[in-house]
């Protein structure tokens, strides 16, 4: 009896051994669900700057934070060659008929500090503050602008020209025409070094929502063999980022670098036209260099400069993490600051932090402070 006992207790829990496996599995992927639906919750944009932990704490050369004070000091370096820079960016200003109406006009302002702005007048700020720290950290240095000639653009500031260049600056191509405006621009340079008018001038062209915090004179001192430079991530598909590229001054740097925009700009056109309107130029960037045959991508993994041959051309390649280092939104952002960067890039979302932070700037005069800021606010969306 006792042994049917025990049979009855076996087969009364067998069912439990087939479902709790079963029911684990199901409730760790409700977990799992609840996890992923954390982010979507927090998706909306807040129109002040949220401060959170400071990420890279207790890590070998990264900044270090109190608070919005920095604990060690990034390692600016004056260059002597400041004088021979030239930064150029491609901006435009699209139809703002809708801001004439006092009601549409109310609901697109958006208020920073003490000023509020409209659509048209918060991309004039970004691109002001974007000359703003050019001029701080390298104020030997000028900035082109490359623009629709139908665009009412102005900009009456010393070291600062308006270059008209005709093309098609719609949202939808702006991308594959800031290569073309890239490559007009080599072509005038060009033909002023023809024409014995032209002298040894290195450009930088960047988007308009950079900020410069060290001087970057030291890229064209420190590497003498380069035609062009890119800065690259360990990212697989989009390893290239096509919001900096330096060229060297020289008429064959210059060349050079004008033939590598042209072999990017035939990429882009016959395989990214689906990605016109953002990522078809790094998509393109990526190819071209990539399908090199002698190119190793492993090299991406590894934050370290490296120069390589690619169509004719001496390419440097310059890590992100010190010259186009984002507010992460990505794996990045629990490695903190490096000490050594040069370049922050706020894309999307990031635009009033670049503000917020030339604010903060304005009233500290403190770099390394005001990188505490960024640090600290990067993980959040704003509202523009």
């Amino acid at each position: 009896m006792r042994a049917c006992g025990g049979c009855r207790r076996f087969l009364f829990f067998l069912p439990l051994v087939f479902f709790l496996p079963y029911l684990l599995s199901v409730l760790e992927l409700h977990e799992k669900s609840v996890v992923e639906d954390l982010p979507r919750k927090n998706r909306q944009k807040f129109d002040h700057l949220i401060l959170g932990p400071a990420a890279g704490q207790r890590l070998p050369n990264r900044l270090q934070c109190q608070g919005l004070k920095a604990l060690n000091k990034t390692s600016f370096q004056a260059s002597s060659i400041g004088n021979s820079i030239s930064f150029v960016t491609v901006f435009t200003i699209y139809n703002t008929s809708l801001d004439v109406h006092v009601d549409s006009r109310a609901s697109n302002m958006v208020t920073v500090g003490n000023a509020s702005y409209s659509k048209t007048e918060r991309s004039m700020a970004i691109l002001n503050v974007f000359i703003n720290f050019i001029q701080v950290t390298m104020p030997k240095s000028d900035v082109f602008i490359l623009t629709d000639p139908a665009s009412d653009l102005s900009m009456p500031r010393k070291g600062v020209t308006i270059y008209p260049i005709h093309g098609e600056y719609s949202r939808d191509k702006l991308m594959l025409q800031r290569i073309r405006s890239y490559i007009t621009f080599l072509e005038r340079r060009i033909r002023e070094h023809s024409q014995g008018q032209g002298h040894i001038n290195h450009y930088v062209f960047t988007d308009s929502d950079i900020a410069v915090v060290d001087d970057l004179g030291h890229i064209f001192h420190d590497y003498q063999n380069f035609h062009l430079a890119l800065t690259f991530r360990n990212n697989k598909d989009q390893p290239l980022n096509s919001g900096f590229i330096a060229v060297r001054g020289t008429p064959d740097g210059i060349s050079r670098a004008k033939i590598f925009l042209e072999e990017v700009l035939r990429v882009y056109s016959s395989k990214y036209m689906n990605a016109s309107r953002m990522l078809g130029d790094q998509l393109a960037l990526a190819w071209v260099v990539k399908s090199h045959p002698s190119f190793d991508a492993r090299r991406f993994t590894k934050a370290q400069p490296f120069v390589e041959d690619i169509i004719g051309a001496s390419v440097l390649f310059l890590p992100c993490a010190t010259y186009n280092w984002t507010p992460p939104e990505g794996a990045g952002q629990f490695h903190g600051m490096p000490l050594d960067v040069k370049v922050v890039h706020f894309k999307g979302s990031r635009k009033r932090l670049m503000l917020e932070s030339w604010n903060f700037f304005s009233s500290s005069s403190d770099i390394s402070d005001m990188l505490c800021l960024i640090l600290m606010s990067g993980r959040t969306k704003y509202d523009f």
